[in-house]
Formats: structure tokens, sequence, C-alpha cells
């Protein structure tokens, strides 16, 4: 499994985003845990304001891959993109557990030029729809899309990067653990309870890593779905111990939003001087 690089500004902005002041970006999946093979997943995949509740922009379907119990590339069938959210099938015809999601990096900064400031990486304009009918058109902001495209002469360049990861995990008969085999690349999650394994009377532990070794410090936060019908969010905000761990409760059966976020100063890319990680999961958690 190979970490794709990709730029996508907006997404990662979004998951590590205060969870109460931005959009989320989500995967949900139709079901996560099935009987045996030869039978589908659905999955909707948005970006919005309650989860999960398409209502601000889909995911764009270039980005989400599809692995299988063994670790090997499967397929994303009958895609489609609407105003709202984006749609997708998966056949699941092996047993085990399967991944599907994306899993990015970029380089996200800005950098004077002759005195005017360009951004690096990024959305260069208002997605489609943003703007109105009868408002002026919103200037283009200006723009590079990598470091390597930064003029010579550019001052007060300040540059990170931006990682994420963003999975549902679907499981046909007994779980398996092979797609959670850590890459050793950014923040990932090394689950002590499998996530289709969750039951709403059970708390359930995971444990994080960066770089391949538990991380400490990982802020968490853990959103049920549904808000569009409640008053308050519900959201759990917890950070996790010296060996990477946080142990997460269920209030009521549903599913469940998870997103973890660290920064540090371990930047890779030449002139950045640090990064910031997500990990964004969907999980199913029945009842009793």
């Amino acid at each position: 499994m190979r970490f794709r690089s990709v730029l996508i500004a907006a997404g990662a902005a979004a998951a590590l985003a205060a969870p109460a002041l931005a959009h989320r970006q989500w995967l949900l999946p139709s079901s996560t845990t099935l009987a045996g093979t030869d039978q589908w997943v659905t999955v909707d995949a948005a970006i919005s304001n309650d989860l999960f509740y398409p209502d601000h922009f889909p995911m764009p379907l270039e980005r989400v891959k599809v692995w299988a119990p063994d670790g090997s590339e499967a397929q994303m069938e009958n895609g489609a993109k609407g105003r709202y959210r984006s749609t997708f099938d998966v056949k699941i015809d092996k047993l085990g557990t399967w991944k599907i999601g994306t899993e990015t990096v970029s380089v996200m900064g800005s950098f004077k030029l002759n005195g005017e400031e360009w951004r690096v990486g990024g959305r260069r304009g208002p997605p489609p729809g943003a703007q109105q009918p009868g408002q002026p058109a919103r200037p283009m902001p200006k723009a590079v899309a990598t470091p390597a495209e930064i003029p010579a002469g550019a001052t007060d360049v300040t540059l990170t990067e931006v990682s994420g990861r963003n999975f549902v995990f679907v499981t046909a008969g007994e779980p398996t653990t092979t797609v959670f085999a850590p890459t050793g690349k950014g923040l990932e999650l090394q689950p002590v309870t499998h996530p289709t394994s969750l039951v709403a009377d059970e708390p359930a532990e995971f444990r994080f890593l960066v770089d391949g070794k538990p991380a400490a410090g990982v802020k968490v936060t853990v959103v049920p779905g549904g808000k569009k019908f409640r008053s308050a969010e519900g959201a759990q905000e917890l950070t996790t111990g010296a060996d990477g761990s946080v142990k997460v409760s269920w209030p009521v059966p549903g599913f469940y939003w998870i997103s973890a976020s660290l920064t540090d100063a371990r930047a890779t890319t030449p002139r950045a001087t640090g990064r910031r990680m997500s990990y964004t999961t969907t999980v199913e958690v029945p009842a009793p």
C-alpha cells in the first residue's frame, strides 16, 4: 500500500478544522458488517455541515480507492456525482475486512512576490455554485500548485505539509486486520477494538500511530450522526495517552464520525516548517 500524493487542500482543511466551525468530509457505507460474500455495499461521500446529511458539496470520486482484505486494490463501481453528494458501490466478494476511502498529502502555504501575497496549493477560486446570482464575481486568488513553482524572487515563504486519511471499513464474515498494516508515514489507526466489532454498551479502544510509532497527544473528536435532528452536537473531545490509545464510549446506537488530528515540526518537504495530519473514519455502532 503506498501513500498517494494528491492536492486536496479543501478536503484536508475540512478534516482538520474544529468540528463545530467547518464543513466535515465523510463517507457513509450502507452497511459495515455482512454475513458472507457475493454482496454489495453502497457508499455516500460528501462534505457537509451536518453529519451525515449532504448539504454542501460532493466528494470527488477520483480520490477514492478500495482495498480487499488481502491488501490488494479492488474496484469501485457505479460511481455518480450529484450536486450535494457522490455515491458508489463496492462488490464484497472476499471474506474479511475491506478498506474504502482516501489517503492524500499536499503542501499548503504562501509567499510574497513584488509585494503581493500568493498561495501555494489549494483551490484557485470558489467552488462551482458558490457564487449567488447577482453577486459580483470573486477575484481569483493568485496561486501556484506546488512548491516547485515558487519563483526565485519570492519572499516570506511559509509552507506546511498537510496529509489526511479518510476510511471506512466493511467486514464480510470474521474481521481481519491486514488492511490496518501501518505504512510508517503520517497519522494512522491501529485498532485495539476492531471498527466493525463495536456495540453500543461496550467502550472501544483505538490506538493512533505517527510514522509507525504510538502517537501521544492526538486530538480525537467523536460525533454521532443525526445532528440535523438534535439541539446539541454531542461531540466527545478526547486525547490519546502515552501509548497512542484512546477509549471511546457510545451513548446511543448509530453511525459515528471519528476524526483525529496532530501537528508537529517533522516535515520532509524542503522549506516546509511543519506538518498537519488527520485521520477520519465512520463507524457503525449497533444496539446490543
